[in-house]
């Protein structure tokens, strides 16, 4: 199982709660291992298989939310 981490930026979290929307959208995608999400930094923190979910779908599960991958 091929485990990889991203940190990605997150756009519009203002508090806790937005944290945890996010985190528990991911935390449901299939391939997923672990996601954390800090709104004091705006950035989550995904551990993923590579193999089952790729890193367009994850971006996907986020925006899902509400919320926006802060793209450079």
């Amino acid at each position: 199982m091929p485990q990889e981490n991203i940190i990605l930026p997150i756009a519009g979290m203002t508090c806790a709660s937005c944290a945890m929307t996010i985190e528990n959208a991911l935390k449901k995608t299939d391939g997923v291992i672990s996601a954390n999400v800090n709104v004091a930094t705006e950035k989550a923190t995904v551990e993923y298989d590579s193999e089952k979910v790729s890193l367009d779908k994850i971006k996907e599960a986020i925006n899902n939310t509400g919320y926006t991958v802060d793209e450079e």
